[in-house]
């Protein structure tokens, strides 16, 4: 359009007059596409179309399209054409955009990636959270006071209490794993701190929900990282703390719940422990234990006389290779 034609226009109707005459450009071409229906003009109308391209008034051009009498050819004849006036008014609806049908999978949960094109599982929404679900401080702290005395310390009674109601027997080596997590300096005791920290990291604040948590405890025992913690735990936690040693008596049980079913040289290490003059097992000693349990062969081809062993462990070889040569 010229630029001093559309100046005669209202800044509106130019707006709207520039599309219609889009449409007579296509008009006079031969076709015309108009919301995806294609029109063809009659030959005798060229002046006519033509002639559009001087009008300015908006209403003119409405009533010369349609005199024109616009063929569908798309087999609908005598369908009215959409009227250019109303398809290019301002704040009228846009035509409805038909829903391209998808081309994967029907199944809704399936969305295509944008990234690789491939069709992926949209997630479903996590289920809503029951109140009861959450951990609670106040129950835990309930929890426990059902086994703690006066004192607010879970002794010996409550231990037993507590260990038949989860159904654990008070020698099993789950209930050291439990002591290890709640950080129990004392064997047979709990504090109420201890409980509530400890009991928090696992999120238990009632009986099945620790009888829950029991699969968890055992796996750590498979954990080489945390089975070492353990075992290192168990010396300081056995011992009595007003010694630096564990008696022998109480390290020999402590070795057999924690190594006498994995260690296979165990009962043969033991039986050595029962016939020496060793009273008592320090620390180094007791980390030694678990490095040569972990290194040396059931054999003993493998152990380095020269290595940095504890004289113990020395003992224990040279009496093993003593009784292997008989």
């Amino acid at each position: 359009m010229v630029p001093s034609e559309m100046s005669l226009l209202p800044r509106k109707e130019g707006d709207c007059i520039a599309g219609v005459r889009i449409l007579l450009r296509s008009a006079l071409a031969g076709t015309l596409r108009v919301n995806g229906v294609e029109f063809a003009r009659k030959e005798n109308k060229v002046s006519e179309l033509e002639k559009l391209s001087g009008l300015a008034d908006i209403q003119d051009v409405s009533q010369t399209l349609d005199k024109l009498n616009l063929i569908d050819l798309n087999g609908h004849r005598g369908q009215k054409y959409i009227d250019p006036i109303q398809l290019f008014k301002p704040g009228s609806d846009m035509p409805v955009k038909k829903k391209r049908k998808s081309s994967g999978s029907e199944d809704p949960g399936l969305r295509r990636c944008k990234i690789s094109s491939s069709f992926c599982r949209t997630q479903a929404p996590g289920r809503l959270m029951n109140p009861e679900d959450h951990f609670s401080s106040k129950k835990c702290l309930s929890w426990f006071y059902e086994y703690a005395g006066p004192d607010e310390v879970l002794g010996p009674e409550g231990m037993e209490k507590f260990c038949e109601d989860i159904g654990v027997e008070p020698e099993n080596i789950i209930m050291l794993v439990l002591a290890w997590k709640l950080e129990a300096p004392n064997m047979g005791f709990f504090t109420k701190e201890e409980w509530l920290k400890g009991m928090t990291s696992l999120q238990c604040d009632c009986t099945e929900r620790l009888q829950g948590k029991l699969d968890y405890l055992r796996s750590q025992l498979n954990d080489a990282a945390a089975f070492k913690n353990i075992y290192r735990y168990a010396f300081d936690f056995a011992r009595d703390k007003d010694q630096r040693s564990l008696d022998m008596d109480t390290a020999k049980s402590m070795l057999a719940l924690i190594l006498g079913r994995t260690w296979p040289l165990f009962p043969v290490f033991h039986q050595f422990l029962e016939q020496s003059k060793y009273k008592v097992m320090n620390k180094d000693q007791w980390y030694n234990v678990l490095e040569f349990s972990r290194t040396v062969h059931v054999d003993l081809s493998n152990y380095d006389e020269d290595g940095a062993w504890p004289v113990l462990l020395d003992e224990f070889v040279e009496w093993q290779k003593a009784r292997l040569s008989l």
